[in-house]
């Protein structure tokens, strides 16, 4: 049997959407009035076709079922956690990597006093969340063993935890135990779960917020020619794939973020693919995580211009992924992307 998917797309922002949900020409997004959409792109492995939303009574019976159900959690109001608030677009999760090797800040805050002073400026900057990390996970880094990465990151949590919201980047279960009794707020695993087989255990325990990201492979050889049979596709069935194991383990809860890994096991051409659509994500009905930040595609599409940091191209991609609904931006500069989603904010939605 054919399988179809729902993507939101034609979307309305400030006064104007708020006006058409109101005469109910338009949908909120995730229960937010300023972000409104009035059409859908119905996906399958063999066609897409785009339709109106009073359209939808066109449709054959199960398909129309089927894309009123996905409606229901497109447009639903996310449950806020972990001083994340979904009712806004963007949340900001500043980068804080403690490593040496890091694809872009590596060696910058290694020293406790350095990063006690970054955490606090990326916090006070308007950052809601600060994602402690003590091994990369670049394209081709190798793994270090959990007592080096737990010597690297635990003057900091417990220098800043719970004065600073913490998330925690890492792919083992017993950093995250650790983590946790030091009071971070969210584990992100950049591996999807599947590096350590004692995570699932961890977050069954202690019922704690986590980010499902997406990851073809590992650092070590995810960019070693990945292929997909449809990129898009393929990463939303590992996603509800992902969350129906989750759910037959027992974690019920909804604080669950996913994050389709911009630049881990993608060539440019499936980032784009995934950027560009972004929108098919939220019809799973969580959070969107993306870590768009001085990623390589930024360099790919800039060419002669790119720069040491890519804060151009950061700050474009932020913007058009703000306008998708996107809720979550995994940043480094944090002063230069609020900047950037303020005033571009003041001039649409007047």
């Amino acid at each position: 049997m054919l399988r179809y998917y729902t993507r939101v797309c034609n979307f309305y922002y400030g006064n104007l959407s708020k006006n058409l949900v109101k005469k109910k020409k338009s949908l909120p997004l995730n229960g937010n009035d300023k972000i409104s959409f009035d059409q859908l792109e119905i996906i399958s492995r063999k066609s897409r076709k785009k339709i109106s939303i009073n359209k939808l009574n066109t449709l054959p019976k199960l398909l129309k079922k089927k894309i009123i159900h996905d409606i229901k959690k497109i447009t639903s109001k996310k449950k806020n956690f972990s001083n994340l608030d979904f009712s806004k677009s963007p949340n900001i999760m500043g980068v804080l990597n403690l490593t040496p090797d890091s694809f872009s800040d590596g060696g910058k805050f290694n020293s406790n006093d350095k990063a006690i002073k970054q955490a606090k400026l990326m916090y006070e900057s308007g950052a809601n969340i600060i994602d402690v990390g003590g091994e990369s996970t670049r394209p081709g880094s190798k793994g270090v063993n959990e007592k080096v990465e737990w010597n690297r990151i635990n003057k900091l949590l417990k220098s800043i935890c719970p004065k600073i919201t913490v998330s925690l980047d890492t792919r083992k279960s017993k950093i995250m135990k650790k983590g946790i009794k030091l009071g971070i707020r969210i584990i992100n695993d950049v591996s999807g779960l599947n590096y350590d087989v004692e995570t699932k255990n961890i977050l069954k325990e202690y019922k704690i917020p986590f980010v499902i990201q997406h990851t073809k492979g590992t650092p070590e050889n995810m960019q070693n020619n990945p292929n997909y049979k449809n990129v898009l596709l393929d990463i939303y069935d590992f996603f509800e794939k992902k969350i129906k194991f989750l759910r037959s383990i027992g974690i019920k809860h909804n604080n669950i973020i996913i994050d389709p890994g911009i630049g881990f096991g993608k060539k440019l051409k499936h980032n784009m693919n995934l950027i560009t659509n972004i929108t098919i994500f939220h019809s799973l009905g969580f959070p969107i995580l993306v870590g768009n930040s001085r990623k390589k595609f930024i360099k790919e599409l800039s060419g002669k211009n790119d720069t040491k940091n890519r804060t151009g191209g950061t700050v474009a991609s932020s913007i058009f992924l703000m306008m998708q609904g996107v809720q979550v931006l995994r940043v480094h500069e944090v002063d230069e992307i609020l900047q950037g989603v303020k005033v571009f904010k003041k001039l649409i939605e007047n």
